[in-house]
């Protein structure tokens, strides 16, 4: 095990799986802690004051919060089997991808999540605009990076399939071949990527977990609207 290497996360949540592939893939021995976002640790809240979430990363004692920022520091800390393209402007594209996909696709999917039943068709419609203008950056490529996986990927892939899940228990097909061919392959390619597949939670599993969280805010809506 690298020494001094601990994972604070919790199984569902993408981000806690972002940091898990990135650090499989470069072969680094690392110690899990599955934290109860409902009951949150004495460490998640000595280690990550601000957020109170997960990822937190510890190295040597040190934490790192931010699933984006800990892929980096993780990338920079362990130089063997880089996610992170060489170049400095192959590295900031990869940046401004990333927080597209953060920045809009995921915020998408917390729309659609809470969404009125008359909302979501317009909600759908603006996550498919989103969604193509990936799929037209990943065109003509095996992966992001190229010809294999990278930093990009890892970030997309977490959110494309949380995305496809929630969807699902919406009632949606989302990602298909048909709208979505380039991207689906590339989802392909990637669940046939051992490392990948490993770290995909149990789909029945979290398929139940998504159910409940949407009806729990579904709940939690319904009670702060008036009489």
């Amino acid at each position: 095990m690298a020494e001094g290497v601990k994972l604070l996360g919790t199984w569902a949540s993408p981000f806690s799986r972002r940091i898990e592939i990135a650090l499989k893939l470069k072969g680094i021995q690392y110690e899990y802690s599955e934290e109860n976002l409902s009951d949150k640790s004495p460490l998640l809240l000595k280690y990550n004051p601000v957020h109170k979430k997960v990822p937190v990363f510890l190295h040597n004692g040190k934490p790192v919060a931010e699933s984006l920022v800990i892929l980096e520091y993780i990338d920079e800390t362990w130089k063997d089997h880089p996610i992170l393209p060489k170049h400095p402007y192959d590295r900031a594209i990869a940046r401004f991808w990333a927080k597209f996909v953060d920045e809009k696709i995921l915020q998408t999917l917390y729309k659609a999540r809470s969404a009125k039943d008359e909302e979501l068709p317009k909600i759908i419609e603006e996550a498919g605009e989103q969604m193509k203008i990936l799929e037209n950056e990943l065109e003509g490529k095996e992966f992001f990076g190229g010809e294999t996986i990278g930093y990009l990927d890892i970030v997309a892939f977490s959110v494309a399939y949380w995305f496809q899940v929630h969807l699902e228990v919406l009632g949606v097909k989302f990602l298909t071949e048909e709208k979505f061919p380039v991207v689906c392959k590339w989802i392909g390619r990637l669940l046939d990527i051992e490392v990948v597949k490993s770290c995909v939670p149990p789909r029945d599993k979290y398929l139940a977990h998504i159910k409940t969280r949407i009806e729990a805010t579904t709940d939690a809506a319904a009670q702060c609207m008036p009489l």
